[in-house]
């Protein structure tokens, strides 16, 4: 019953990232705010116990007392919150695209040279664009979750109306 109802709630997910991101970044903002939370207290506890039977307990403490503040910075200021993100992914987008692009000196042009070097283009561009424009980039990033989410609903449909054929294999597929 419970995996029933699971699954109807997953359904819209996609279709409400897409039409409305901002709802959408809020409540990611307040998962990851929830999880923080959660993972402090965890960790505290886990502090509290390793400590009581001589072990090391420092690490723990510091992650605990680490993962509150950021807790609080994303009920806080969640503004904050968002645009860690947007950075942090503008940094992965743009030295992993340096590295693609490093890379394609060292591939053969058979091997798909020009597909690396367009693959590292886009990411470089998409990280200075992120770093430029912040806060439509979160937004385009909840639209490129909400079309992933449809998609993979799309493919959920289309593997259910499939689900009474007979098993074929990988090579008639």
């Amino acid at each position: 019953m419970g995996d029933r109802v699971a699954r109807r709630l997953r359904h819209p997910l996609g279709i409400i990232a897409l039409l409305m991101p901002g709802i959408t970044i809020e409540a990611f903002v307040l998962l990851f705010a929830a999880f923080m939370l959660v993972d402090g207290i965890f960790a505290i506890v886990a502090s509290v116990r390793a400590a009581a039977h001589h072990e090391r307990w420092s690490a723990l403490i510091l992650q605990g007392i680490l993962d509150l503040i950021a807790a609080a910075i994303a009920i806080f200021v969640p503004i904050a919150t968002i645009l860690a993100f947007v950075y942090l992914n503008a940094a992965w987008a743009m030295i992993s695209g340096a590295l693609m692009l490093a890379a394609v000196f060292r591939l053969h042009p058979t091997h798909g040279k020009w597909i690396l070097a367009l693959a590292g283009t886009l990411s470089l561009v998409w990280g200075i664009l992120l770093v430029i424009a912040p806060i439509p980039g979160i937004v385009v990033m909840t639209w490129w979750v909400g079309a992933y989410g449809c998609a993979l609903i799309a493919l959920a449909f289309r593997l259910r109306r499939r689900r009474d054929e007979p098993n074929t294999t990988l090579a008639h597929a």
